[in-house]
């Protein structure tokens, strides 16, 4: 089982989310972020008076899946996701030790 983390910009959110339906992928989490890699923030102007924001706005995309479906499920976030400008974001996997369904007990891929 793998653990599929993304962060994406904001407005990009819905078609990650379609393209990860339409694999058959059936849940997901969503948290709103902060932070920022090499865009290093931006600068704004507000009532005239600029000012630099450090931490941007962006959304984190959890996803657990099964081992073969890791692959395919980065590449349909990388495409969904891409705008070909900096700040497209990131696409990290990780491995899951465990997984148990609260409701029913089931574990591991039974689970997911």
């Amino acid at each position: 089982m793998k653990l599929v983390m993304a962060i994406i910009k904001p407005f990009k959110l819905d078609e990650v989310r379609e393209a990860l339906t339409s694999l058959g992928l059936q849940g997901l989490t969503v948290s709103e972020v902060k932070g920022f890699g090499r865009q290093k923030g931006q600068t704004e102007i507000y009532r005239g008076a600029e000012y630099s924001v450090s931490f941007l706005p962006k959304v984190k995309i959890e996803v657990a899946v099964s081992a073969d479906m890791a692959e395919s499920a980065v590449e349909a976030i990388q495409k969904a996701a891409n705008t070909g400008r900096i700040g497209d974001g990131k696409i990290f996997v990780m491995d899951i030790q465990q997984a148990v369904r609260i409701r029913t007990g089931e574990t591991d891929a039974e689970a997911l």
